[in-house]
């Protein structure tokens, strides 16, 4: 079978009993591990592991011994319950051993599952899985995840999320890899310790890195550089940053600031905020104040609000428009 979409994403979270195996390929090495992760765990059980119903050998390993697949597919566990053999990063050049244990697969033999990076259309290994009745070759491609795998991962956090923390959480599917995203959940729900996470929730516990390349911008509104937004925009427009990130970022920051303003300064945010960011941060308190720093928020509302309606405004003139604005109110 050559699974696509929803029905790829149902075989990962609920794979038959039955299953012979499956191989998952893609030039994301990532994705491809995350996803070969869940279909383990799904296949063989939480305790599979310690076991010892997990057989692993790389693509190389199978080639120098063909008859290790098949032998670890038939062998007997110590323990009851499904088994996997798993093969990781198998070539063209090492699919043979692996093709002819698929051929081989029997009920009661273990499920194969095998990794590999990009594939032609006319890969021998992709044909095999393909053509098996009980076995699915998924290809992974560089696609956004679609609203079922990110349910499925919100659902795996146990995350309970209001409106806007599923929009911002839907952006940053679109915007981060997978494990930057699935390492963001992760932290959400640690974060959120059960409650319903907001919006700001979100934006908190967004990955630094991500915000790395918005950074200076938002700090040119914070201080009321408005000079310096235009071609600032323009740089992060050439490097494909979205607007609606943006406004996510900047609501961020000037949240932090009215936490800090309202709390006894930067040092009482939590987490801890440390260095020259700190500085600036401080600076940027005792310059804003309480009131002007909830008038920007409200700005950053608005505009969000703009983004996500069915507005026909450029995005990223409606995004500059709101940091020349916050960089005027700084500057009064």
């Amino acid at each position: 079978m050559n699974l696509r979409g929803a029905a790829a994403a149902k075989f990962f979270a609920e794979p038959d009993a039955g299953t012979a195996g499956a191989l998952i390929y893609g030039a994301d090495a990532m994705r491809v591990a995350l996803k070969r992760q869940e279909l383990i765990a799904n296949l063989a059980g939480p305790e599979a592991e310690a076991e010892m119903r997990i057989t692993r050998m790389n693509g190389a390993e199978a080639r120098s011994d063909p008859a290790a697949v098949i032998d670890a597919m038939k062998a007997t566990g110590f323990f009851p319950g499904p088994r996997v053999v798993f093969v990781e990063g198998v070539t063209e050049v090492q699919a043979v051993p692996v093709i002819a244990a698929l051929s081989d697969w029997s009920p009661g033999d273990a499920a194969l599952v095998v990794t590999a990076g990009s594939l032609r259309k006319t890969s021998k290994l992709r044909a095999a899985f393909e053509a098996h009745g009980r076995a699915a070759a998924i290809g992974l491609y560089d696609d956004p995840p679609g609203r079922e795998e990110v349910d499925a991962a919100i659902a795996a956090e146990g995350l309970r999320l209001d409106a806007e923390a599923r929009r911002a959480v839907d952006i940053l599917a679109t915007e981060l890899d997978p494990g930057d995203f699935r390492q963001t959940l992760t932290k959400l729900a640690l974060y959120s310790d059960g409650q319903t996470a907001s919006f700001g929730d979100v934006a908190l516990m967004a990955p630094a890195t991500h915000e790395a390349g918005s950074d200076e911008i938002i700090v040119a509104a914070a201080e009321g550089h408005p000079q310096a937004i235009g071609p600032l925009m323009q740089r992060l427009a050439g490097q494909g940053v979205a607007p609606v990130a943006l406004v996510i970022f900047a609501t961020r920051h000037f949240q932090q600031l009215h936490a800090a303003a309202t709390g006894g300064g930067v040092g009482n945010l939590r987490p801890p905020i440390y260095g020259p960011r700190r500085d600036a941060m401080e600076r940027q308190v005792r310059g804003w104040g309480v009131d002007r720093l909830e008038r920007a928020l409200d700005l950053l509302m608005e505009t969000d609000l703009t983004l996500r309606s069915a507005s026909r405004a450029p995005q990223m003139a409606v995004m500059e428009r709101a940091f020349i604005r916050l960089a005027m109110m700084a500057k009064r």
